[in-house]
């Protein structure tokens, strides 16, 4: 995968691998856009908001390498939607059983945080991935940006929102046209670390996301 697009992420990504900290220099970094990892045969996608500058932009693979997606795949692996319960970067062994697994935006942000613009550049990749998916799909959005994300890109496609439009609440559940969006606050540290969420938090909402797209073995 290959995009300029976003002359400020194309910075930053690369700024990151030049001055990387001590436990990751001597690394090759990926450094450029992460595409989305796991099953596109899938009716289950989870969408977080971006690679993070020494994670998935130094291992060229979605949620590894940082403790964001530490957690996030050992709550994947006990509901029964990956193989394993940790990743490190491509070639590792990690298989995604019923699942698809994305960010909004495809390259790190500085302060972890994409402009309005970004996202709107990216917006054309999240609606082809989750074109891929067989219908009915599932959609789990991994906190608020993610959630509007999600939103933006199934209305673009077609599908009606509902009025009110619909708020970000960790396990709210939206019908969108017929698709369904499951919200979850995101495994970032400041939530995992704080206790606003939990492995049980997330691994209910994971469980019942895949229960409804016929994914997952627990």
């Amino acid at each position: 995968m290959s995009c300029r697009r976003c002359p400020r992420l194309v910075a930053w990504r690369e700024e990151a691998a030049r001055r990387a900290p001590r436990r990751f220099r001597g690394e090759t970094y990926w450094s450029r856009p992460l595409p989305a990892f796991g099953n596109p045969a899938a009716r289950l996608l989870v969408v977080g908001l971006a690679p993070a500058a020494h994670g998935g932009n130094r291992t060229g693979r979605i949620f590894t390498g940082d403790e964001s997606g530490n957690f996030l795949f050992r709550a994947l692996h006990a509901v029964g939607l990956s193989n394993q319960p940790g990743s490190v970067r491509p070639g590792d062994g990690l298989d995604l059983f019923g699942a698809l697994l994305t960010a909004a935006v495809k390259c790190a942000p500085p302060d972890n945080r994409p402009l309005p613009a970004e996202f709107a550049n990216c917006r054309g990749y999240l609606l082809r991935e989750i074109a891929l998916l067989a219908s009915p799909r599932v959609l789990v959005a991994l906190g608020g940006l993610a959630f509007d994300s999600c939103l933006s890109a199934l209305a673009e496609s077609g599908a009606p929102l509902p009025w009110p439009r619909p708020r970000f609440a960790h396990g709210a559940r939206y019908r969108i046209g017929g698709d369904v969006v499951y919200a979850s606050y995101h495994p970032s540290q400041q939530n995992t670390f704080t206790g606003r969420l939990t492995q049980r938090m997330l691994r209910a909402v994971l469980r019942r996301a895949a229960g409804e797209a016929g994914s997952g073995i627990h």
